[in-house]
């Protein structure tokens, strides 16, 4: 293992290129023991702070070359590929230190059934499902349940293999979708899980095999449109801390599920190290298990590092190194909010390459700021290269305040092409 001295300064690798790896850049970039900080790919605004390299991050052996090229002491794996393809596994065997679980552990998200199996060896609470390989016991099951009833693809599909049906032939129909190839190798096999009804918010804990330490609560806002209407989306704002995630609420969830879900993984010899995303319902104050994700939400990332600021280096190289038992986290009393301006079109096919302006206008400090994700540089100026493409994001006293903020920044940014929702909040806030 690479000696990374608590105290010592450190150079640092962040795989990937989107707004968590912004966010993660800019609050490992405000610890004073980070040396040099390295984000590959990266994007456009990640540039502005850091050094970007152009490297394949699902290649593990490819990654920890670069890295000992380099004198990396620690690499932060953001996305979940290259955490489901090994990365973490091979830079540990070349005594690198890495923030990310194994390949086995990875599995927690890279397989819908796995999870399954998990919460029912574990008693964990979470909906009934049924996993099929064919089509048409699948349409018989939807038939015999009726709907509403939720369709998920397997493997991983980038935050997207989920129909949540309210009609049975939006279910046989997002079945039919999945086995033809909608999602690839993702939707090979499919789940089938009862409806749960309630108010979904993340969890977020960090773990190094055995100590789990809470570190945020967060509400996503799935659906495109206002007043969550639309198709699914890998997520169009967030804000922190979720309120329906009460500190009783916060104490189940770890004491029946995330806890009891740790000691299973241990027992089967796969224990589980990073950062474990507890996506959960809520009714009446008793939670249940939607997913787990094995890495920082998008772009609940951009609202957790917001309040996190320069702790959140030392407590993922905390839960790295397996020193989770002596970290804390000081939490102030705050609140963040980021809204996702994407590109028109966007879940669905959307024009790249349409130009930003007005971004270097805009305040950039511990409550400002615009997190890139997908962005390139182009002829001196900055260009959208993604479907969601800018976090807008801001801290403040109270939510109200903070999503004031941010609407006000978004207000400075000229990108005609793109889109956003107003409504980022509204649950939590009164009209």
């Amino acid at each position: 293992m690479i000696a990374t001295e608590k105290g010592g300064h450190v150079n640092i690798l962040i795989l990937g290129g989107g707004g968590r790896e912004h966010s993660l850049a800019w609050a490992v970039k405000q610890n004073p023991k980070c040396d040099r900080l390295i984000v590959a790919p990266g994007n456009a605004g990640i540039a502005q702070i850091a050094d970007c390299a152009d490297i394949n991050i699902e290649d593990g052996c490819a990654v920890a070359t670069f890295a000992e090229e380099n004198a990396v002491d620690f690499v932060i794996i953001g996305p979940e590929a290259p955490l489901a393809a090994g990365v973490a596994d091979d830079l540990r065997a070349a005594g690198i230190l890495a923030f990310g679980p194994s390949a086995a552990a990875a599995q927690l998200e890279a397989s819908k059934s796995f999870t399954k199996e998990i919460c029912d060896a574990a008693g964990a609470p979470t909906a009934a499902w049924a996993r099929f390989t064919q089509p048409a016991p699948a349409r018989a099951y939807i038939e015999a349940q009726g709907a509403p009833i939720v369709v998920k693809a397997d493997g991983l599909a980038a935050g997207k293999g989920v129909v949540v049906a309210m009609t049975e032939d939006e279910a046989l129909a997002a079945v039919d979708e999945m086995f033809a190839g909608a999602f690839g190798g993702a939707g090979a096999e499919v789940v089938i899980e009862e409806f749960m009804d309630g108010e979904e918010a993340s969890f977020f804990v960090l773990c190094d095999g055995e100590t789990v330490l809470p570190i945020g609560t967060a509400q996503d806002h799935k659906r495109v449109g206002e007043g969550d209407t639309g198709p699914n989306t890998g997520g169009m704002g967030a804000y922190s801390p979720a309120p329906v995630l009460t500190g009783a609420v916060a104490e189940r969830a770890l004491s029946e599920i995330v806890r009891p879900t740790m000691a299973e993984m241990a027992r089967r010899g796969m224990p589980y190290s990073g950062v474990l995303y507890a996506g959960l319902m809520i009714k009446d104050g008793a939670p249940r298990l939607v997913e787990y994700n094995v890495r920082f939400g998008d772009p609940e990332a951009q609202v957790l590092m917001m309040r996190l600021g320069a702790q959140a280096l030392d407590l993922m190289q905390a839960a790295a190194d397996g020193t989770l038992a002596d970290a804390q986290v000081n939490w102030a009393d705050d609140h963040a909010l980021t809204v996702v301006m994407a590109a028109k079109g966007y879940p669905w096919a959307y024009e790249k390459g349409s130009g930003i302006r007005g971004l270097d206008d805009l305040p950039e400090d511990s409550a400002h700021m615009v997190f890139h994700a997908g962005t390139r540089a182009a002829g001196g100026g900055i260009s959208a290269s993604g479907g969601r493409v800018l976090n807008v994001t801001a801290r403040a006293d109270t939510l109200a305040a903070a999503r004031e903020a941010a609407y006000a920044m978004i207000d400075g940014i000229d990108w005609p092409e793109g889109f956003f929702r107003r409504d980022i909040g509204w649950r939590a806030l009164p009209d």
